[in-house]
């Protein structure tokens, strides 16, 4: 298992081809970019939210 990214480059210059993955491997990425991805979008939902554009007013006097 490998700790760098896929889009990082490589570490070896000299080995310019991914190893092949296997269906197994492949599922299982999927799985964790999925994952990361559903993540992030929780972490921003609030910000999706409008802003209220509702000012309450002073209360009298």
């Amino acid at each position: 298992m490998s700790t760098q990214d896929r889009k990082d480059p490589p570490i070896d210059r000299r080995d310019r081809e991914a190893p092949r993955e296997s269906d197994r491997e492949r599922e299982r990425r999927k799985q964790h970019e999925d994952e990361n991805q559903d993540e992030a979008l929780e972490e921003t939902f609030p910000a999706s939210d409008p802003v209220s554009p509702f000012v309450p007013a002073k209360a009298p006097e």
